[in-house]
């Protein structure tokens, strides 16, 4: 008997395709449909009737399915329940409600009184601290601690007690403290924050009387000027102790009106208890006590708030009064900063009394004839202090008082203070102050006037590129009068460009390039570039001037997004080699590069841009060693692709490809740039299938045999194997679609000889994972092509999916795997699909297996075999499960 003869059966894939597809259905929207709204119960009707009745209203009609979510919840919806609850309750306003939504309104009030875009201390406080700083040795005196008092008894008499608190202030006065010298800048910070901390432990037992004497001596610290460049830092350390006092104390009497009920925001004086009154004015008359007048008008600002527990009007009544106490003050310098101290406590409780803020700022104005006094000048020549490094100690309470001022005001407020800088002869320090603090609109406008102010002031207390900076700020938030704009480009460049400390012009001349962008084309910037250049390469100055440097390419680039205007600019390239620092040049060319993905939106072929670009790139790519991190090296290789996706030469493909070329030898230590000139490549080849319909001269065919060359030669670099076995796959289809059998088979065989190097794990975004997943995919995919892969005349019938199966069958896999199993039973389709007379798919211009072999019985023999074969070790497989089943289910 012969054998029998066993073959797949044939298959009509039109037929089935038309038989598969899905019947088209009316769909009546009168009906239920599930994109309909549901209608959800209300459930105040519910809650109306009787048990057992009925809802007038329905969640849907009678016919429709009901809605899981509903059923789950007996038909009621709880938002639907929650307002039912609130509709049923009666609608009553409380005393604390109406006064809750006062206090609402107040706040809002205040708001916008000082909204956010007041900038608060806190941001100037690190900025002092930085900038104000010394190498000398400082004194502090440290307050030792007094035992009096602690033994009066609880009966004793009132007066008693106050007799006793006013000897303990007196106990400070006459010196129960001790003094340390030689202290560095960071001890004496330590210091200050030790008296903060024993500040907040006194009054956490109840040694209030202790806190007042640290806060005290805190405050006494403030009228020592001996290292007078430390000063303005001093200021800051020390009135943070004061904020914390002034913050205790309101918060001890706003908790002692809090009983039994909350104290509302917007309380009155009616709301405050006697306790809490009396109380409060205690403090006042402790504070009234001290003999010295700093000391005196520190802690009375710092407890200003507390007011509101006496008065109405108090807080109105007792700013004057502290800013008249300052007219006291002798030094200069301590008097500024007291101001500006008292206008900080004032903005913060009472920022609609302008009145009191802009005496304040006018009292300062009269004392400024004090700053050039002979006992200012013989403090300075004994601290060997020159005039504009003192002046600069005045600018944070200066420029402080004058924000406060100037937040929200009208722009006549400038004319007037104008007026008053030239009554006072342009003095820089206030002229300074004035253009930084009000608003950019109102100095922009007024930008001749001010430089005309600038030329008339005096040099040697002032320089006069601090004025320019302060105006170039402005100028580059607001625009001045077109007609104005080169006259005041010209008059500020004038001066900046005679600055002789390189450091003093580049902090000025990175101010001005804004300015430039905005309003000049690329010749006023490529000027402005060379003469940075000019002042900045003598000595190798731009080494301690990076920051300033990196800012002038930020602010071009913010305004210059033409790239081939950029890089035409003579002096760019050339200010670009002054970052020569490794990790500050890398950072400059990342920017760049952000830049020019953003805003470069058309390809480009632009000798001058690529040029450039490649440039950068090679720089930022050879910043690539051993130690880089993997996110660096991301990070770097996105922004190179970003730029090679941009660079196209339309239909001039051999340009492309000797690009493709030059970069792939550029970057050669970035492997995703590699993985991106190989898909820039196949995408070429395809488009210039595309370009000739798919019928190619000798001309063209040469040319994507010269791509496919390409990709064969870079895929061995990258070290990722999926890469490589994906890579060649992808490159195999695309040379396959232009006809070139003999580099398709090379890549398809290439990707299976190095199948067996494929590990057991990989890393997938740090975590090793098993490779068998990602291994299975790619087969399935291997599989699908070799359908519409010819073979090879000389290396027999069905060569590459004996290979693949042969690589399958060799490979290590895991223990307890059935994977090897399903790479047989993937198999099995595409067999059956080769015997089939017409295949699925195939390629335009390619003849595959079904017209080479024309179901000759000698192939379909072949692929019999081969199918009894895998299924075979299937069935094998199979019976080896059903024996482990047994065994473990007799063990």
């Amino acid at each position: 008997m012969a054998a029998v003869q066993w073959r797949s059966r044939g298959r009509n894939y039109d037929a089935e395709l038309q038989r598969c597809g899905l019947e088209a259905a009316l769909v009546d929207f009168g009906d239920y449909h599930p994109l309909k709204p549901i209608m959800v119960t209300d459930t105040k009707t519910r809650r109306g009737t009787r048990k057992g009745s009925t809802s007038s209203s329905s969640s849907s009609s009678s016919s429709a399915p009901p809605d899981p979510l509903s059923s789950m919840l007996d038909g009621t919806d709880p938002l639907s329940m929650f307002a039912a609850a609130s509709a049923t309750e009666t609608p009553t306003m409380s005393h604390s409600s109406s006064t809750g939504d006062l206090g609402r309104r107040k706040r809002e009030k205040e708001e916008e009184a000082v909204g956010p875009d007041f900038e608060p201390w806190s941001l100037k406080r690190g900025e002092i601290l930085a900038r104000f700083t010394t190498t000398e040795k400082l004194s502090i005196n440290l307050f030792m601690g007094s035992d009096r008092g602690k033994a009066t008894s609880q009966g004793s008499a009132v007066s008693e007690k106050v007799r006793t608190r006013l000897e303990e202030l007196d106990d400070l006065e006459e010196g129960s403290q001790r003094e340390l010298l030689n202290l560095s800048q960071q001890d004496y910070a330590n210091r200050i924050e030790e008296l903060n901390q024993s500040l907040k432990e006194a009054w956490s037992s109840d040694q209030k009387v202790k806190a007042l004497k640290i806060v005290i001596q805190c405050s006494k610290l403030l009228s020592d000027t001996s290292v007078i460049q430390f000063y303005p830092s001093k200021f800051v350390l020390i009135t943070d102790i004061l904020d914390t006092f002034g913050r205790l104390v309101y918060d001890r009497i706003w908790t002692m009106c809090s009983d039994p009920r909350p104290l509302p925001d917007n309380f009155t004086v009616e709301d405050v208890n006697d306790t809490a009154k009396e109380t409060c004015l205690n403090w006042f008359y402790k504070i009234a006590s001290i003999r010295e007048l700093l000391p005196r008008l520190y802690v009375e600002a710092a407890i200003l708030k507390c007011n509101r527990f006496l008065n109405k009007s108090a807080i109105q009544e007792t700013l004057p009064r502290l800013t008249a106490m300052i007219r006291g003050i002798g030094d200069p310098l301590v008097a500024a900063y007291a101001r500006a101290y008292l206008c900080r406590v004032g903005m913060e409780v009472a920022p609609h009394l302008k009145e009191s803020l802009n005496r304040n700022f006018f009292d300062l104005l009269g004392t400024f004839r004090q700053i050039s006094s002979e006992n200012v000048r013989a403090q300075l020549v004994l601290q060997m202090v020159e005039m504009p490094e003192y002046l600069t100690l005045y600018s944070p309470a200066i420029s402080w008082i004058l924000q406060c001022i100037a937040y929200r005001a009208p722009e006549s407020l400038l004319t007037e203070m104008m007026e008053r800088c030239k009554k006072l002869g342009n003095n820089a320090l206030l002229l300074n102050s004035v253009m930084r603090a009000f608003r950019p609109e109102f100095v922009a406008a007024r930008a001749t006037d001010f430089i005309g102010m600038i030329k008339d002031c005096d040099e040697a207390g002032f320089p006069k590129h601090l004025l320019f900076g302060s105006l170039g700020r402005s100028l580059a938030s607001a625009d001045p009068p077109e007609s104005e704009r080169l006259t005041i480009l010209n008059e500020a460049w004038k001066v900046i460009t005679k600055v002789r400390s390189p450091q003093d012009y580049i902090n000025c001349a990175e101010i001005w390039v804004e300015f430039t962008c905005r309003h000049f084309t690329k010749r006023e910037v490529n000027t402005i570039l060379a003469d940075i250049i000019k002042h900045m390469t003598p000595d190798r100055a731009f080494e301690d001037a990076y920051p300033q440097l990196q800012s002038v390419i930020r602010k071009i680039l913010t305004y210059l997004h033409d790239f081939s205007v950029l890089f035409s600019m003579e002096r760019f390239l050339p200010f670009l080699d002054m970052f020569q620092k490794d990790s500050v040049r890398v950072e400059v060319c990342k920017s760049i590069m952000e830049v020019f993905i953003k805003h470069q939106v058309e390809l480009t072929r632009d000798p001058v841009i690529l040029n450039a670009m490649l440039h950068i790139c090679k720089t930022m790519h050879d910043s690539v060693n051993a130690l880089t991190l993997e996110d660096e090296k991301r990070s770097l290789a996105l922004l190179i692709i970003g730029f090679i996706r941009m660079v196209s030469f339309g239909r001039d493909f051999e340009q492309q490809l000797s690009f493709c070329v030059e970069a792939r030898a550029t970057f050669c230590n970035l492997e995703p740039v590699l993985v991106q000139l190989i898909h820039t490549v196949n995408q070429l080849a395809m488009e210039t299938r595309r370009v000739m319909r798919g019928n190619h001269s000798r001309k063209t065919a040469a040319f994507v045999r010269a791509c496919a060359a390409y990709s064969f030669i870079t895929i061995p670099s990258l070290s990722s194997i999926f890469s490589r076995l994906s890579l060649y796959l992808l490159s195999g289809q695309v040379a396959l679609a232009n006809q070139c059998l003999s580099q398709a088979d090379a890549f398809l065989k290439a990707a299976v000889s190095i199948l067996p190097e494929v590990p057991r794990s990989i890393s997938v975004e740090g975590k090793l994972r098993s490779s068998e997943s990602f291994l299975l995919d790619f087969i399935n995919s291997f599989l699908a092509t070799l359908l519409v892969i010819p073979d090879h005349p000389e290396h027999g019938v069905l060569y590459l999916v004996r290979g693949l199966l042969n690589m399958v069958q060799d490979y290590t896999w895991e223990d307890n795997s059935d994977a090897k199993v399903r790479v047989y039973i993937s198999a099995l389709p595409l067999l059956a699909a080769m015997s089939q007379e017409t295949y699925l798919y195939s390629i335009p211009k390619v003849d595959s297996n079904e017209t080479l072999y024309g179901g000759d019985p000698k192939f379909l023999s072949e692929i019999n075999k081969l199918c009894e074969t895998l299924i075979g070790q299937i069935l094998d497989h199979l019976k080896t499960l059903g024996r482990d089943e047994v065994r473990t289910l007799l063990i």
